[in-house]
């Protein structure tokens, strides 16, 4: 870019005809790249997002509700990409946003010429697949299930359902708070009858498809199942907007959009629109907590 910047000065003497040629030349130039920008900025504005699987159910949402908004402007989200990738490719200008739950250090991004905005707080629950008659456990009822201590839902005065578990990966967001804040988590080691899924959309889909399915996910993606999935309250504390606003709810994580400090015009109206009204209505409707 730098060296497409540069003009060599030089003297060259031309009769005045050359000369005329030559500025028709370059006028024609202006003219067509005027033209190929005025071409380009009738076809849509598009905006590219990736970062956090976690994060990606509610910024889809918004994406959703921005697009009935703003026709005109395509929002498109990637599949997922770790903590150091989607800085990488927000510094590089592969993605416009990067969706991002922890691992931030909010001072080395602004020296890096980047904005951190936190839009909301999601409640991170054991989601039950709807098959599942139970409404609440306790700590050590979840760890009596992850240790496959307790291995029918009949156990628990329900029907004879087998529990299927299901964890994320242990570097993952979801997994983190309950192994950090479900104290007899802390070192369980997950026994094979455990299966993984590598990614929320996958946990998601597990929950909602397998009967006696638990798992951990977040409320944005219980509300969006369609009554699939359950939320189950821990220790006789529901995971509702009130309770994790005055933190009764202990197991909440944070939703951040991380863009350039200079941003498009389009990538700020997206901003925008999340911290408007409209755009926390939206975020409330899809399970997370916006921020005042």
């Amino acid at each position: 870019m730098e060296d497409a910047m540069r003009t060599t000065h030089s003297t060259v003497v031309k009769p005045d005809g050359m000369f005329r040629s030559a500025r028709y030349r370059m006028m024609g130039l202006v003219l067509g790249c005027a033209f190929a920008g005025a071409a380009h900025g009738q076809t849509a504005d598009r905006i590219t997002i990736d970062g956090s699987t976690g994060v990606t159910p509610l910024v889809a949402a918004l994406a959703k509700a921005f697009r009935e908004q703003h026709p005109a402007i395509s929002v498109e989200i990637g599949k997922g990409m770790g903590t150091k990738a989607r800085i990488k490719a927000l510094a590089e200008g592969s993605i416009d946003i990067a969706m991002a739950s922890h691992g931030l250090v909010v001072d080395d991004l602004v020296r890096q010429g980047m904005a951190v905005q936190e839009i909301a707080k999601v409640a991170v629950v054991f989601g039950v697949n709807a098959t599942v008659p139970a409404t609440g456990l306790a700590d050590h009822q979840i760890c009596d299930i992850f240790s496959r201590r307790l291995v029918n839902w009949a156990e628990l005065g329900g029907s004879d359902l087998a529990v299927a578990p299901r964890t994320r990966p242990d570097t993952e967001v979801d997994a983190e708070i309950v192994r950090q804040r479900v104290g007899c988590l802390t070192q369980l080691q997950m026994p094979d009858g455990v299966r993984v899924m590598p990614k929320s959309g996958d946990m998601a889909r597990e929950l909602a498809g397998t009967a006696g399915a638990i798992g951990m996910t977040t409320m944005t993606v219980v509300e969006q199942s369609q009554a699939r999935i359950k939320p189950l309250a821990l220790n006789g504390i529901e995971p509702s907007a009130e309770n994790v606003r005055s933190g009764a709810y202990r197991l909440t994580r944070d939703s951040f959009l991380v863009t350039k400090a200079a941003s498009a015009p389009a990538v700020a109206r997206f901003l925008e629109f999340a911290r408007s009204p409209e755009g926390k209505r939206v975020i409330g409707a899809n399970g997370a907590v916006p921020l005042d």
